[in-house]
C-alpha cells in the first residue's frame, strides 16, 4: 500500500466537522508554524519538499511563493484555485467535500508563510453544495480561534473567504480568476506583470490549487525532506488522480509519484483493469487538455522504458510519443470508443469556454468544433484532416493564456496517433452514421479498409 498524505483520514466518521478533525491531529501545522517557525522557514520547507503545483502546470510551489513581492509594503493575498472545471478531473471536489478543514488548515499555514492577511478560496460555481460545506468549516475554524485577529497570540491576522465563480472554465487560469474575483469579466491578463508582483487589486498575490495547498500541513508537520523522499526524482510526494472511463474501479486515488502506469491501471489496489473484456485502445493521463496516447504508448515509452506516473515519464518523447500528467484526470478508453467523437466533444467544450479575447482561440476553436462535427457526422472531406492540423497549429502558442493550447493539443494528438480513424470517417460515412458505430464493429476490425481505399 502506498503512503497516504491527503486521504489517510478521509474515511474517519465525522472528519468534515471541526471537532473530529481536531481530535485527529488537525491544525497542528498552524500551531507549529505560528509558534516555532518564521514565514521564511515555512516557505523553505515547502521548497525542500519539491512540491509542484497540482493544478496542471507542475511549477514548484515553494519557488512560486518566493517570488511574492515583500518589499512594496502592499497587502499580500493567497488565492486558492478551486475552480476545478477540466473535463475528467474531480479530485479537488473530493477533498473539499469530505475533509474541508484540511484545505482551511493549508490556507492558514500558507497565508502565514506569504504574509497574507486576507485570503480567498475561489470555487467553481457548480460546486454550490461544496461551497456551503466550506462556509460551515470556515465558521467552525473561526469560532475555534484559527481565523481572525491575533491567531494563537502570534500577532498574525487572517480573514478567509469563499468566492463562488459563475461557471466559466477560463477562470481556472490564475489571472482570469483574479479578474473575476475583482468583480470583472474573467478574461486572462497579459503577463508581465505576474500576480506575485501585481495580482488581486494590484497587490502581490499567489494563486495555488486546492491539492497543492492541502499538502502543506503534512510538509510542515513532518518536513520538506521527508516529503521529498516520497516519489521519484523531481516528481516528489503523492498525487491525487481522478480516474474514469472503461475501468473497473473509477474514483479518486492518491498515488506515490513513480508508480508504473501498468500497476495503476491493472492492480486491484487501484483501477482493477478494464471494465470488460474489450481491449485497451487509448488513454488521456491528465485531463481533457493533454494529448491522448494509443495503447502501444501507454505502458511503455517509445524507448521501451516502463511508463511511470510522473511528470517526466508521462511527457517522455514530447508530444510525438508522450503526454502530460496535467491535473491528473485519467481517462481510459476501450476499443468501442470513437476518437473522432471524443475529440469533437472536447473541442465543443473549449469553443464554448473560450473567453473570446484572442482571435486565434475565439475563431479557431469554433472551426475545430465545426470540422470535427462534420467528420463525425459523415460529412467530412479528405482535406478536412489537414485543415484541422493547420488550424490547431495556428492556435497553439498564439494566445494570452493556455486555453488555446488546451484546445489544440487534443486535436493534434488525435490526428497524430489516430489519423487512419479520421480517414475511415471520411471515406466510409455510411458506416459511422450510427452513433455507436464502433460498439458493434470496433475500428480494429475495419481499419484495413482504409489501406485498401485509394485517395
Amino acid at each position: 500500500m502506498s503512503q497516504k498524505i491527503l486521504l489517510d483520514k478521509i474515511n474517519i466518521p465525522g472528519i468534515k466537522t471541526y471537532e473530529v478533525y481536531r481530535q485527529n491531529g488537525g491544525y497542528t501545522s498552524v500551531e507549529k508554524a505560528l509558534k516555532t517557525l518564521t514565514p521564511d522557514e515555512v516557505t523553505e520547507e515547502v521548497k525542500k519538499s519539491g512540491l509542484r503545483g497540482r493544478g496542471g502546470a507542475g511549477f514548484p510551489a515553494g519557488m512560486k511563493w518566493s517570488f511574492i513581492d515583500k518589499k512594496s509594503g502592499k497587502p499580500r493575498h493567497l488565492v486558492c484555485n478551486a475552480d476545478e472545471s477540466e473535463p475528467g478531473t474531480f479530485k479537488d471536489r473530493y477533498l473539499m467535500e469530505f475533509i474541508p478543514h484540511l484545505l482551511i488548515e493549508g490556507m492558514i499555514t500558507s497565508s502565514f508563510a506569504l504574509g497574507a492577511n486576507l485570503s480567498y478560496i475561489y470555487i467553481r460555481g457548480e460546486y454550490m453544495w461544496v461551497y456551503k460545506i466550506l462556509e460551515r468549516a470556515i465558521a467552525e475554524a473561526k469560532a475555534a480561534g484559527w481565523l481572525g485577529k491575533n491567531i494563537l497570540g502570534s500577532g498574525f491576522d487572517l480573514e478567509l473567504h469563499v468566492h463562488c465563480g459563475a461557471g466559466a472554465y477560463i477562470c481556472g487560469e490564475e489571472t482570469a480568476l483574479i479578474e473575476s474575483l475583482e468583480g470583472k469579466r474573467g478574461n486572462p491578463r497579459i503577463k508581465p506583470p505576474f500576480p506575485a508582483v501585481s495580482g488581486l487589486w494590484a497587490n502581490p498575490t499567489v494563486v495555488n490549487n486546492v491539492e497543492t495547498i492541502a499538502t502543506v500541513p503534512w510538509i510542515i508537520n513532518n518536513s520538506g525532506d521527508d516529503y521529498a523522499k516520497i516519489g521519484i526524482g523531481r516528481s516528489t510526494g503523492t498525487k491525487l488522480i481522478s480516474a474514469s472511463g472503461h475501468i473497473k474501479n473509477p474514483g479518486v486515488y492518491e498515488i506515490e509519484l513513480g508508480l508504473s502506469v501498468d500497476e495503476f491501471m491493472n492492480s486491484d489496489e487501484y483501477l482493477g483493469g478494464m471494465s470488460s473484456s474489450r481491449p485497451l485502445k487509448a488513454f488521456v493521463p491528465g485531463g481533457s487538455s493533454v494529448p491522448i496516447l494509443p495503447a502501444e504508448l501507454i505502458f511503455k515509452t517509445a524507448n521501451g522504458e516502463d511508463r511511470l506516473m510522473t511528470y517526466e515519464s508521462l511527457s517522455d518523447g514530447g508530444f510525438a510519443t508522450g503526454s502530460m500528467l496535467g491535473s491528473g484526470g485519467f481517462i481510459v478508453y476501450n476499443d468501442t470508443a470513437c476518437v473522432v467523437r471524443n475529440t469533437w466533444n472536447f473541442a465543443r467544450f473549449y469553443h464554448h469556454e473560450s473567453c473570446g479575447q484572442c482571435t486565434p482561440c475565439r475563431e479557431g476553436t469554433g472551426w475545430l468544433e465545426k470540422i470535427l462535427w462534420r467528420i463525425e457526422n459523415g460529412q467530412g472531406r479528405e482535406e478536412d484532416i489537414e485543415l484541422l492540423w493547420s488550424i490547431q497549429s495556428k492556435i497553439e502558442g498564439n494566445t494570452i493564456c493556455p486555453l488555446g493550447d488546451a484546445a489544440s493539443w487534443p486535436v493534434a494528438a488525435a490526428i497524430r496517433h489516430f489519423r487512419d480513424e479520421f480517414e475511415y470517417h471520411v471515406r466510409f460515412p455510411e458506416k459511422i452514421k450510427n452513433r455507436d458505430h464502433f460498439v458493434a464493429e470496433p475500428f480494429s476490425q475495419v481499419k484495413h479498409l482504409v489501406g485498401r481505399q485509394t485517395v
